[in-house]
């Protein structure tokens, strides 16, 4: 699975963007303003990560049936993780009618507060209407006779909107990916050095523990040490050293995060529980280890890992 995307050459269209089955950041913006139906629509995406979908829209008020399809239709788009900021522009150019009306209830918090500030700090009295009109906040304008036609044009610009939205997402989930990759590949190293250095480990303590254990029975007086009884137990407590099946495992949670990578699906949450499992391994190959430069191979261990966990965090 290592350097798996070396060679791969993202080419889509962006309203293909979707199909091109990779890991995606949750990080990515989208824009398209168009012209449709006598309107002007302007629709801008952005997105931050997140572990749920938070999709958070903000569409003038004449056209709330649009802002309850957009959730979905991202859904549907393969978006499932990340907080998503929608933001839905529409200017009327053809001549429609436009209404003024008044937000009574942020009309009456807004006083509210304006007193507040009066008594709390002693300011003169003269809240006026002058004083509160200068809130432009407390208007809304919206577009009269709002039809289902204008729900669909403003959709289609939404939905183009999406299609680069998805596109940099999965342009950035590749650039993410080839990152993983190289990590990956130099953790790979350095299992294979610990693989390597095992023995030599295994042989060193073994031969430290046989002749602590000859000292401690020849100060003992206690004869002529039973030679079979020594190789015995210190083939035991070699063993509790060993990290053979630690190894085993971490190359199976590596081969398993590089076919997570090349998944059509959401992997984040996998990816993000096999940098646990691998840490695991990791952690208890360190407690394992008294040799020198193995400890400073693990240490090197979990630094790459930290990283990877960084990038992980990114993925959809």
């Amino acid at each position: 699975m290592i350097g798996m995307y070396d060679d791969v050459v993202l080419s889509f269209s962006e309203s293909k963007a979707e199909e091109a089955g990779m890991a995606r950041s949750m990080t990515a913006f989208g824009r398209c303003s168009d012209i449709v139906g006598g309107k002007s629509i302007t629709v801008e995406l952005k997105s931050v990560n997140n572990r749920f979908l938070d999709c958070n829209s903000r569409v003038p008020r004449a056209y709330g049936a649009v802002e309850e399809r957009i959730k979905p239709y991202l859904q549907s788009r393969g978006v499932v993780r990340g907080k998503v900021d929608v933001f839905v522009s529409v200017i009327r150019i053809d001549g429609g009618e436009t209404e003024l009306a008044l937000d009574g209830e942020y009309l009456r918090r807004y006083i509210e507060l304006l007193r507040q500030m009066r008594d709390e700090y002693g300011l003169r009295d003269d809240i006026s209407v002058m004083t509160v009109a200068a809130n432009r906040d407390i208007f809304t304008e919206t577009e009269s006779g709002a039809t289902e036609q204008d729900t669909e044009d403003i959709m289609s610009v939404i939905s183009r909107a999406v299609d680069t939205f998805i596109a940099m997402r999965i342009a950035e989930g590749e650039n993410i990916c080839r990152d993983l990759c190289k990590k990956l590949e130099h953790l790979g190293a350095l299992v294979g050095e610990i693989e390597r250095e095992e023995p030599r480990m295994n042989e060193a303590y073994r031969a430290r523990l046989e002749a602590k254990l000859r000292a401690v029975l020849e100060g003992r007086g206690a004869g002529a040490p039973d030679e079979a009884r020594i190789i015995t137990e210190c083939a035991i407590f070699a063993d509790k050293v060993a990290v053979d099946e630690e190894t085993v495992r971490l190359r199976s949670h590596l081969d398993a995060f590089g076919a997570a990578l090349s998944s059509d699906d959401a992997v984040g949450r996998r990816l993000d529980f096999l940098v646990q499992e691998i840490g695991r391994e990791i952690n208890t190959i360190g407690s394992k280890v008294s040799d020198v430069h193995m400890t400073d191979t693990v240490v090197e261990m979990k630094s790459e890992l930290e990283r990877i966990r960084e990038q992980v965090q990114n993925l959809e």
